[in-house]
């Protein structure tokens, strides 16, 4: 199971994606730390990681809950664990789990999810299995995309609006959603919790901004996983790169990133 497992990740789990990962939480490391702040994570909890990864936001999980507290990562990927076990903080749990299967017994005091839900085949089933490993009043933080299409460029980009497309339609077919936080709100309201915050994050980048390098480094690997799945032709993939590459070297080119949708929500004390 761990291997297929690791190969049905819709960008692999090899090094250069545990790479990109660990620049993707350096990009979004602020807003996360600000949302772990408002949703009280603090000292001596038991927090959940939904779908860790390679683990780096877990790692910032168990400096705030400091050596009284407990960090529960879990994820599918045998391989992802392993780069996290081998960090060696004491505070980290890791559990091997299939999210579209199951969940461990917890009573946690909070849990954390990025880029989770959009990419199990069962969301709300995980929701609900989220909110069964929480306390009553523990706090949920999830940050997921409201509306991935809104990734552009100006000057405009047709070959860049296809890529979009094209990986929208690979994460379906997988039975993804890439647009789940449309849908979040009204399954966390349905099974219980009550939202404390619903925040859009959205950001225009030029190519000297640093947050310019997440979707860049989405683009290198995306790219080339599109190809290996035959989703892309070699002159399709080309296309692509060319023209990211040339807005890129242009100082006037504007980013409009993907929409997130951050939603902190509370679990119902029945």
């Amino acid at each position: 199971m761990t291997a297929a497992a690791d190969r049905d990740y819709v960008l692999g789990t090899h090094d250069e994606e545990v790479e990109r990962l660990g620049l993707q939480h350096r990009v979004w490391r602020a807003r996360a730390l600000d949302a772990w702040r408002r949703a009280g994570f603090t000292v001596g909890q038991t927090l959940l990681d939904i779908g860790c990864g390679p683990g780096y936001a877990a790692v910032d999980m168990a400096d705030i809950v400091g050596p009284s507290g407990r960090i529960v990562a879990i994820d599918r990927s045998r391989r992802f664990l392993d780069f996290l076990q081998a960090r060696r903080v004491p505070q980290i749990e890791t559990r091997e789990v299939d999210l579209d299967q199951e969940l461990p017994a917890l009573q946690a005091d909070g849990a954390w999810g990025r880029w989770i839900f959009a990419f199990v085949k069962r969301p709300r089933d995980l929701l609900a299995r989220v909110r069964s490993a929480l306390k009553p009043g523990a706090v949920l933080v999830l940050h997921e995309y409201i509306d991935y299409g809104s990734w552009r460029f100006s000057p405009r980009s047709p070959e860049h609006d296809a890529f979009v497309r094209i990986v929208m339609e690979s994460w379906r077919a997988s039975g993804g959603e890439p647009d789940i936080g449309l849908d979040l709100p009204r399954w966390l309201t349905e099974l219980g919790f009550e939202i404390r915050a619903l925040n859009p994050i959205v950001d225009v980048v030029r190519p000297t901004d640093f947050t310019w390098q997440w979707p860049r480094t989405f683009m290198d690997v995306g790219v080339q996983r599109l190809l290996d799945l035959g989703r892309l032709t070699r002159e399709q993939a080309a296309a692509t790169r060319a023209a990211f590459a040339d807005l890129e070297s242009s100082s006037n080119a504007l980013m409009l990133t993907p929409i997130v949708l951050e939603i902190i929500a509370i679990r119902s004390e029945t």
